[in-house]
Parts: C-alpha cells; sequence; structure tokens
C-alpha cells in the first residue's frame, strides 16, 4: 500500500474514532433522559436533546417537565417540547410552571392553561402560589401584622372615635393576576371603606351592635376591581371604643372662642385707657388755656383803669367781692386756689 494511501486511511479512521467518541459521549450523558422520555411518553428524541445542549438548556429540567405534565394528564396543546425550552430560555421557572399547572388539574376547580401559567410566571407572580390561593383562600389583616397602627380609627357621627382590626379573606383571580393589584391595595381599600362605613353611621352604639354593617357596606363597595384577588369575605375581629373627638374638638373651640374673646376685649380696654388718656390731655389743655385767660385780666383791668372805663372805687369794689367769693369758697370747701389771704378782704 503507498503511503499516501496509507496516510489518508489513517485520518479517515482518527476523524472517525473522534466522531464515534463524540456520539458515544453524547449518548451516553443523555441516554437516560431519552429513555425516561421513551418510556413516560413524553416524545422528546434524542436529537432534541443534542440541541438542547447547543442551545445551552438544561435538558433535565425540560425532560423532568415534560414527565411531569404526561404523567398528571395534562393534556394542553401549547405544552410542547419547544414551548418549554423557550420558556426556560425566557427564564422562566419551568417546574414551578408544571407544578402550578398540576394543582389547578388536580383541584377540578380552576382552568389554567400553560400559555397563561408562563405569563403569569414571567410577570414575575408566583404561579403556583397563586393557584394555591385561588383553591385555598388566605386571610389578610388589616391593618397588617406589624405595621406601625395596630388599629383602623374611625369616628362615628356622634363624634366617638373607635377602633377596628379587621380580617380579609381574599382568592386569587388568575385572569386578573397580569396587571391586577397586589394586596397591599386591598389592605388600603378596605381599610378605606372601613372608615367611610363608620364616619356614615349615624351613632357609634350602631356600629357596636351591628359590625356586620360595616363589612356589608365594604363588600357593597366593589373594592376588589382591578385586582388580582377577589375578596370572599370581610370580618371584624377586634372594635374598641376611642376617645370622644367631637367633645374635645368642641372643648377646643369653645377654649379658642373664649380666647379671641379675651383678645378683643384687652383690645377695647387698650382702646378705652388711650381714649381716658386723650381727654385728660384735653382737660389739661383748657385748664392751660383758662390760665391763659386768666393772666390776660389784669392787663384788661390796666387798660381799663388807664382808659378811664373802670375808675378806682370800681376796682376796689370788684376786689373785695373777689375776696368774699374766695373767702366763702374756703369755708365751704370747693376753693380751687388754696386759702384766701386775709388782707386781701380788709382792703374795702
Amino acid at each position: 500500500m503507498p503511503p499516501a494511501v496509507f496516510a489518508i486511511l489513517l485520518v479517515l479512521g482518527l476523524l472517525a474514532f473522534i466522531v464515534i467518541a463524540i456520539i458515544l459521549a453524547i449518548f451516553s450523558r443523555y441516554f437516560w433522559l431519552w429513555v425516561q422520555a421513551f418510556m413516560t411518553g413524553a416524545k422528546v428524541s434524542i436529537l432534541d436533546l443534542i440541541g438542547m445542549l447547543f442551545r445551552r438548556v438544561d435538558a433535565r429540567t425540560i425532560v423532568r417537565g415534560k414527565i411531569m405534565s404526561i404523567q398528571a394528564g395534562i393534556d394542553d396543546e401549547d405544552l410542547t417540547t419547544k414551548s418549554l425550552e423557550a420558556h426556560y430560555l425566557a427564564r422562566g421557572n419551568v417546574p414551578l410552571v408544571i407544578r402550578a399547572l398540576i394543582a389547578a388539574r388536580k383541584s377540578k376547580q380552576i382552568t389554567l392553561s400553560f400559555r397563561e401559567a408562563a405569563a403569569i410566571d414571567l410577570a414575575g407572580r408566583d404561579v403556583l402560589d397563586a393557584v394555591q390561593t385561588s383553591v385555598y383562600p388566605k386571610v389578610i389583616d388589616c391593618p397588617p401584622k406589624g405595621s406601625a397602627v395596630a388599629f383602623l380609627d374611625a369616628i362615628a357621627k356622634d363624634g366617638i372615635q373607635l377602633k377596628v382590626k379587621a380580617r380579609v379573606t381574599v382568592r386569587a383571580n388568575l385572569q386578573r393576576l397580569i396587571g391586577g393589584a397586589t394586596e397591599e391595595t386591598i389592605i388600603a381599600r378596605v381599610g378605606q371603606g372601613i372608615v367611610s362605613a363608620i364616619g356614615s353611621a349615624e351613632s357609634h352604639k350602631i356600629v357596636l351592635e351591628n359590625p356586620d354593617v360595616i363589612s356589608k357596606a365594604v363588600l357593597a363597595s366593589r373594592l376588589d376591581d382591578q385586582t388580582a384577588f377577589e375578596i370572599v369575605s370581610i370580618d371584624i375581629a377586634d372594635i374598641d371604643v376611642g376617645e370622644n373627638i367631637g367633645a374635645r374638638l368642641q372643648a377646643d373651640k369653645a377654649e379658642a372662642d373664649t380666647r379671641v374673646a379675651r383678645a378683643k376685649a384687652e383690645s377695647r380696654r387698650a382702646e378705652a385707657v388711650a381714649t381716658e388718656q386723650e381727654m385728660i390731655a384735653k382737660i389739661e389743655e383748657s385748664r392751660a388755656a383758662v390760665v391763659a385767660a386768666e393772666a390776660d385780666v389784669p392787663k384788661a383791668i390796666a387798660e381799663s383803669l388807664a382808659t378811664g372805663k373802670l375808675n378806682v372805687m370800681d376796682y376796689y369794689k370788684l376786689k373785695n367781692i373777689t375776696a368774699d367769693t374766695e373767702m366763702r369758697q374756703s369755708i365751704a370747701g370747693t376753693s380751687t386756689t388754696g386759702p384766701t389771704n386775709p388782707t386781701r378782704s380788709q382792703t374795702n
């Protein structure tokens, strides 16, 4: 045999050996998975398993998910190997979706398709928990446990404060799970409904006698619209009587009115004091004017004597009359000019 032909045969033999070794390695890796799929009727071929290797898909997850669905009797045309691979590549949780489908089928009350379950899972919701909540409703505390407020405070029309704690039983609504509001919205709406129901009550005694009035009023408001849950019932777990807010507000208002009245009275007193001071100033001005006028009397007398309009005897008579008047005022105690000079009464 020529050396060139021998070299070619050797290379071909080596290539064949390498290919066979690779095939055997792949076959040994996926053989038992293929056997499991074949024995359960999962319809996953060896070529599909090899393709998953190149697409970097965990073949064990896909095969086990397909086997679980077949064993559970899930007949969904959308549940294929390619759809499971697509969900895996989209970073979905394939085992969780399959378990949710099995739980929905076992409940015999929920209709859930693979497409819906995959959409819920990719939306970031726990699809298995949603199915379980739909089958077995869960209870939500309002206010929630661990919150800063232990009770919901509401005031009836008679001004009495009531402290309420409620428990809301909800069931997951799978059709509204995508885009629906979460538990926080349910708690906020129920709290608002309870406060509104108590606030519309004529008396707190009515609420204490019939707490179901609150539940009926809140349920009639359809608070679960556009949420991922359906409210089954609202139960009042605890209700206590708080303070008389109405009386306290009236007392505060009366105190404020008293302060306003005091301020107005003080303002009027200050105005009266100012007016009194003005009147005193006017009196002093009048007295000054009188003193000034009295100062002009001697001048007028002197001028009258100088012009002859007043003689000396008339002047002395005027002095005597003035002296007598001052003496009488001094005796009567009504003099404002002090005691009369006794020498002035002897000038007659």
